[in-house]
This record gives structure tokens, sequence and C-alpha cells, in this order.
């Protein structure tokens, strides 16, 4: 494996790059309500502002609001200020909106790219890791480490096999409680330790703790997932020769309760995402969209999270239970990294390699452990933290620069005023479909020879004179079942 590649992607990645096409279907609940907010906030953004641009001032919000609770809990067991959790909730619902309109914007300048979605989802992986550990501070998970730890890779876990699931199917599909309504759910958590204080996870209402009402909740939640997921096994992966494209009792607190039910809601996605997987890919024999084994995302996942285990387990001057927020940033930039390149994988139609020089950070800790903590294992630690994550701006770095390159486009700018967009049309069952944007938004008018214009949007029916209207930023758009 040579140190650092001259270049990551070559010309037949980067030309089937170019020849992707951006496919999700989605059910969420949340979205449909929250149209009207986010095409409100698109049509007030300057036409010149990059979608990128959106999305990364989104991420270094989020960042920073959730580092200011790391300061002043860095253990997690510390009560943090209540306004550092309310700027925490603030800092999630900021990422969320400008996450959710920078695909619209992309569409109301004519800039949109590949490059676009490889970025959306580059953030987001990162934003997993942060919004993770924000909700685990805000709560004073810290006293549980064991849990603590479990609450953060279950994030990280299920963010990555929903790529999995697309690098295997080709289609990134978002059930009807899915990351929106995660997103908010933590907000919520935010917003409830900022009025009533983090002590508040730990109170009891009635003689019972409050975690046994919100395990009742989220086993509920599992159970609906299970069966929402279920619908979606028939698909297939588009490869080549089979490849990719328990109650709690009352005497414990709300903050550890509850995450019995997340272990639950996380093993029933999980399970779901399996059940897509071994379906098998959408190619020939049911391969992935590379061509690669089904199967072959699993090992460069596990060497992250096995590792972050075992060190954890074996550290003999518990460097994770007493610097938790530096342990779970270290390894969620190692999962992070190994998450971009399963997209990247997935968006070039390339087999993904096994090995990254991300990994020789917890390789660092490994050792240092095998040779009797040589040098202290909070040094080692930062070390870690510090290689990890500059080895991933470097990733990230190079291969926005190789894609702005060869699509012959720039990061941060886009052109400006911006061309006019020309309507996108399709013939379906006697209908011709005009696809056309207002202010951002999509609106999908029905056009039937001979007749008069009929325009319609799930359960809207929108005018004829130009009113506005709200839809996804995805490709389920011209879906028929979203006609009524």
């Amino acid at each position: 494996m040579q140190f650092y590649k001259d270049r990551i992607l070559n010309a037949a990645q980067l030309k089937r790059l170019s020849e992707h096409k951006y496919s999700c279907t989605s059910a969420s609940i949340l979205d449909a309500w929250l149209q009207p907010w986010w095409c409100w906030l698109v049509s007030k953004t300057p036409l010149w502002l990059a979608p990128n641009l959106i999305t990364i001032l989104g991420l270094i919000v989020n960042i920073v609001t959730t580092l200011i609770l790391v300061w002043y809990s860095p253990d997690a067991r510390q009560e943090p200020p209540r306004w550092a959790c309310a700027l925490c909730a603030l800092g999630v619902f900021v990422y969320q909106s400008l996450d959710a309109i920078d695909g619209k914007q992309a569409r109301r300048t004519g800039s949109q790219s590949p490059l676009g979605e490889l970025f959306d989802h580059g953030c987001d992986s990162i934003s997993t890791v942060f919004i993770a550990l924000g909700a685990c501070i805000a709560v004073k998970l810290g006293e549980y480490p064991t849990w603590m730890f479990f609450q953060c890779f279950c994030a990280m876990t299920l963010f990555y096999c929903a790529h999995w699931q697309a690098y295997v199917t080709g289609t990134l599909k978002m059930g009807r409680i899915d990351v929106t309504e995660a997103q908010y759910a933590i907000i919520g958590i935010h917003l409830v330790s900022a009025i009533l204080g983090p002590a508040a996870w730990t109170s009891k209402i009635l003689g019972i703790q409050c975690g046994l009402y919100a395990t009742a909740v989220s086993f509920a939640a599992a159970i609906y997932f299970t069966i929402n997921f279920a619908s979606t096994f028939r698909d297939r992966g588009c490869g080549k020769n089979g490849s990719t494209v328990a109650i709690p009792t009352v005497n414990q607190s709300l903050n550890l309760v509850s995450n019995y039910g997340v272990v639950l809601v996380t093993l029933a996605l999980v399970f779901s995402y399996v059940k897509v997987i071994m379906k098998g890919g959408v190619g020939k024999n049911g391969s992935t969209v590379a061509g690669t084994s089904i199967l072959s995302p699993v090992i460069p996942f596990s060497l992250v999270v096995v590792p972050a285990f075992i060190i954890f387990q074996k550290s003999e001057s518990h460097v994770y239970e007493n610097h938790p927020a530096l342990y779970i940033l270290a390894f969620g930039m190692v999962a992070a990294k190994v998450t971009n390149r399963l997209v990247v994988a997935h968006m070039t139609k390339s087999e993904m390699e096994y090995y990254d020089w991300s990994l020789l950070g917890p390789a660092m800790l490994f050792l240092n452990q095998y040779f009797n903590n040589a040098i202290p294992e909070y040094y080692v630690l930062w070390l870690c933290t510090v290689w990890v994550c500059a080895d991933l701006i470097r990733y990230c770095g190079q291969i926005c620069l190789e894609i702005c390159d060869h699509l012959k486009i720039r990061l941060f700018r886009i052109p400006y005023p911006p061309a006019p967009a020309s309507p996108k049309h399709t013939e379906r069952n006697g209908f011709r479909e005009l696809l056309i944007g207002i202010d951002g938004c999509d609106c999908l008018v029905l056009i039937k020879f001979g007749d008069t214009i009929v325009t319609k949007y799930n359960k809207y029916t929108l005018s004829t004179d130009s009113e506005k209207s709200e839809n996804e930023d995805s490709a389920p758009l011209l879906n028929n079942n979203s006609i009524t």
C-alpha cells in the first residue's frame, strides 16, 4: 500500500463518477412537514452562494457547538451549562436545515454535480459523530462509559449500513422514521437538558424512572422500524457476479434506560439493512454496483469497531473511561474516513480497499498497549486523534480537488448569475411530466395532451399560476406513487 497516492481516483473511476445518477427513496414523516420551511429558507438564500458552502457552514456550526459541550464536560460526567445545551440544539437545527437546502440551492442555480452528493454525504459522516457525542454529554452518559461507547458507535454503524445498502442496491433508502426524525429527537434531548438541566435525566415520575417511559417508546419504534423496512427486502444489487454497488428496572436512571431503547432500535435497523443486503445487489447474479462481494464492506468497518472495543477493554489506565469524548472523536474520524471511501466506491462503481492509513491511529494505541504502555496512553490518544483528523482532511480535500479538476468546476464557488434552468420532460402513461424549479423547490406539472394543465405534488394540489411548491431533494420526485 503506497503511503499517499498522487491521485486517489484514476481516469476510469472519474468517468464513472461523472456518469453517476443520484438515486434515493424517502418516506420520512417530518420531511413533508418541513418542506415549507426549507423552501422558504432557500428562497432567501443568495444565488451566488454555492451549495457546498452552505453544507460546510452548517457542519462548522455543528462542530463548534458540540466542542463547547466537550470543553465543559470532556468526560461526559460533569454537568455542562444549560446555555451550552441550548446552543448545541441550535447547532443541530442549523446544520439540519442547511443540509436540507443545499440540494435545492444546487437545482436553483443549475450547479448540480456528483461532487455535491459526495460532499453532502462526507459532511454527514462527520456530523454523525459530533451529534451522537453531543447527545451523550447532554445526558451525562459518561457515568455509564460502556453504554456511551455503544450509543456513539450505534450512530456510526447505522450511517455506514445505510451507505452499504446503497452500495449493494444502487439506491439510498430512507424510512418513515429516519435521519431527520433522529436529528429532531436529539434537538429535543438538548432542549430538555437546557430547560430542566442534565440532572432531569436521573429524575423519577410517580416513583418510576423517566427512562422507563422513554424505553417503552423506543421499543415501539424498534418494532415499527422492523415492519417498515421489511417492505424493501425484495430489492437486488446492480453489480457483477454477486457483488455490491429487555425492559430495565425502575431503579435505573433515564440516561441509561433510554439507551436500551436506542440499542433495540439500532439492532432492528441493522437487521433490516442486513436483510436487504443479503438479498443481493442490483446487477448480474445479485452483485453490487462495483461487481464485488456484497459482504466486502463489512471488513473495513470492522477494522474500526473491533480495535476500538478491544483497546477500550484492555486499557490499564482506563483511557476511554477517563477521556471518552477524545476517544470517540478519534475513532469517529476513522469511521468517517471509511464511510467516505464507501460512498466514493459506490459513486465510482469501484472495489473498496480494506486497509487505510487512518487505521495507523488505532494501531498506535494497540501497539502501545502491547508494549506495556511505554508512552502514557493519554498522549498516544492525542497523537492518534491528530493523525486521523489530518488524514481525513487530506483525503477529503484531495478527492474534492480531483473531482473539481475533472468536472471543471469549483468547490465553493458557482457561476453568477446562474444560467436559466431548462424544464425536464418525460412521457408516462399518456401524460407529459414537466419538472420545473420555483425558488429552489421542485414542482411536478402533469400535462395531459389536449387538456388543461394540472399541477400536483404529493398531497398538495397547486394552482397553475406559478404558485410555489415543496418537494424532496431526491429522485423519488418522479415516482408515480407520490402523485395523487
